[in-house]
């Protein structure tokens, strides 16, 4: 194979000298804008190194130099909106403060085993530290690796001691959220939610969710489910049926699941049963008119990549007080909520 056909990744500095008849040494500072060379040895250098193909080794370079600016992070599966968005102002963020983000994505995965083997994997890189954009991993699996690098949990609360967060604040959005539900009237309301082990942030604003409703002398069907939409669907249309005249769930996409199942019921939203939901990120959230909240995306991402920033740039990152930052979105009123 000849060196114009050689993958680019296996194009090496060595490669590109040869190429431009100068040595590794002239080539490699060249290339990284370092040194005084003539203003055409410079430029056939940079000529054959793009004609070659040539990918410079961020991370083992940095490693070389004795530091890295690269940081992993593991983000739930970025098709759900919420992820999706969270996962771009993470990457703006990190680029803008001059951090490389190496990423791995991960679905449903109740017992949190492929997020650890994911970890696993993030520090086989030799990342400089974590960002765990996931609620479905425990703080048992989480902490042990913070022996090895930084971590910072990008939306979801933490107790351990050595993880820090910027989170949203899940109980006051569940909070928020049921104190409009029951300004409207209602008094026996279905609670929709994914079980703690499923997702951590969605049983936090269900229990927030149930406690001010019950401070507020409302009956309260707390609808505990998988991780599917469509889970406990059938249970909160039970409630309803019952008599139950508002369901809160404890995400759009639930929301959107139980419209669905009331539609096909003949029943009308707001007119017969208020429908709420939480993430407010959904594309269209604001044409179907959605009761919801809108989670603080930005501020966590901005928030996260400056904590890891600050735990990379001290001598001793065990040394930093441990950073809890919640913050809280703001809520969507919506039509899919109406007075009883």
């Amino acid at each position: 194979m000849s060196s114009d056909e050689r993958p680019a990744l296996r194009v090496t500095i060595s490669d590109v000298a040869a190429a431009a008849g100068v040595s590794r040494a002239t080539a490699t500072r060249a290339l990284k804008g370092e040194g005084r060379f003539a203003p055409e040895t410079q430029e056939r250098i940079l000529a054959e190194a793009e004609r070659l193909g040539y990918v410079r080794n961020t991370m083992a370079a940095e490693l070389a130099a004795g530091r890295t600016g690269t940081v992993g992070l593991m983000l739930r599966d970025a098709s759900n909106p919420a992820y999706g968005l969270l996962f771009s102002r993470l990457q703006d963020e990190a680029h803008r403060r001059g951090l490389d983000l190496v990423t791995v994505t991960i679905g449903a995965d109740v017992q949190g085993a492929e997020q650890v083997n994911a970890l696993r994997r993030l520090l086989g890189m030799r990342v400089a530290g974590l960002i765990v954009a996931t609620g479905g991993i425990t703080a048992a699996q989480l902490e042990p690796f913070a022996d090895q690098v930084p971590i910072v949990r990008a939306g979801r609360v933490e107790t351990a001691e050595r993880i820090h967060t910027a989170h949203y604040d899940d109980p006051s959005h569940g909070q928020l959220l049921a104190s409009h539900v029951l300004s409207l009237g209602h008094r026996r309301v279905v609670v929709l939610a994914g079980d703690a082990s499923v997702s951590f942030p969605e049983h936090l604003r269900a229990t927030a969710m149930e406690s001010t409703l019950v401070a507020g002398e409302a009956t309260v069907t707390l609808v505990s489910a998988g991780a599917a939409p469509t889970d406990g669907v059938a249970e909160a249309l039970d409630a309803v049926r019952a008599g139950a005249t508002a369901v809160m769930c404890a995400s759009d996409y639930r929301q959107l699941a139980v419209m669905r199942a009331l539609r096909s019921e003949g029943l009308a939203v707001p007119g017969d049963v208020s429908v709420t939901g939480c993430d407010g990120i959904l594309p269209g959230a604001d044409l179907l008119g959605l009761t919801t909240l809108r989670i603080p995306v930005e501020a966590v991402a901005a928030a996260a990549v400056e904590t890891m920033q600050r735990l990379l740039s001290g001598s001793d990152a065990d040394a930093v007080p441990t950073v809890r930052q919640p913050f809280v979105g703001t809520l969507v009123p919506g039509s899919t909520a109406a007075d009883i």
